[in-house]
């Protein structure tokens, strides 16, 4: 049995494979970036491993956490300096002697979208992040600096845009005052939720799904292009290489795939694949297995 996990700072998706039979757990996000050893712990013994021991229990296994052979995690701030961090927390809890390996969200996307062929790979999240992947490796990457400095295209930039161009008036009246009638949000409030409460990209992210409830209206529609425009010009556009396929998964990426792909045509760039998560890539490139049997938790 293995297992596969792909990681980003609210979500993990988690896939345990045994031959024909695959289970698909949700728990939340783990970034070693954000959390510690023991919360991280704490995430995989209250969220999976009781899912584990049910999908140990449908494969007639008497101890599921024994039949580990291995475990491939993929997730956001696992660089090689945090990367120990999550492979001692799931050493801890999942599988003492097992195999793992720990690599960053954007090996995993490479790997999950591009398997063994090139391309510039990107992901839209919460936050973003983007490579060239040669088809073994990454062998180059621009730094997505974070939504204070960057992570243009990412559901905390256009979280982050949103706010300023409400507060700021540079939208119309009605779409302002919109904003702030849903939200029941101030100024006031949102300035606190910024710079002094926990997660603040998470926030800016949540304010983003206010795009994707009026998209229907131009001047959102056209923000989030140019939303999108921003992240071409300012990392895609660096790699210099205008002819490779621009891959992309990640839920902004997903939910808003016409608004990307107008944004690709006006800065010259083509699209290549448009996944919501590389989960299903990966499983292929680990198992070889494409017709899994899917028991969705």
């Amino acid at each position: 049995m293995i297992i596969i996990a792909d990681s980003g700072s609210t979500k993990t998706a988690w896939c345990l494979v045994n031959g024909q039979n695959i289970k698909l757990i949700n728990t939340q996000g783990i970034n070693p970036f954000h959390l510690d050893e023991h919360q991280i712990i704490n995430i995989i013994n209250q969220e999976l491993c009781h899912q584990i021991e049910i999908f140990g229990a449908e494969n007639g296994f008497k101890d599921v956490f024994q039949e580990i052979h291995s475990v491939f995690f993929y997730g956001a701030g696992c660089t090689e300096e945090k990367a120990p961090v999550v492979t001692t927390a799931i050493r801890k809890t999942l599988c003492n002697d097992a195999r793992i390996i720990v690599k960053s969200d954007m090996e995993g996307a490479a790997k999950g979208l591009c398997a063994d062929q090139p391309g510039i790979v990107c992901i839209l999240g919460t936050g973003s992040n983007s490579c060239y992947y040669d088809g073994q490796n990454i062998v180059d990457n621009i730094p997505p600096l974070g939504y204070v400095l960057g992570d243009e295209g990412s559901g905390a930039y256009i979280g982050k845009r949103l706010v300023g161009n409400c507060l700021k008036k540079q939208f119309s009246e009605e779409i302002c005052q919109l904003f702030l009638n849903e939200t029941k949000l101030t100024a006031q409030s949102i300035v606190q939720k910024v710079y002094r409460e926990n997660m603040p990209s998470r926030f800016l992210a949540d304010l983003s799904t206010f795009c994707a409830r009026h998209r229907n209206l131009t001047e959102i529609n056209l923000f989030i292009i140019d939303c999108f425009k921003e992240f071409f010009i300012r990392n895609v556009n660096l790699y210099n290489c205008p002819e490779i396929p621009v891959s992309f998964v990640g839920s902004i990426a997903w939910f808003y795939k016409e608004e990307l792909k107008e944004a690709a045509r006006i800065t010259g760039f083509k699209i290549g694949k448009i996944m919501q998560s590389p989960i299903t890539g990966l499983i292929d490139y680990h198992v070889g297995k494409s017709n899994l049997r899917n028991n969705d938790c």
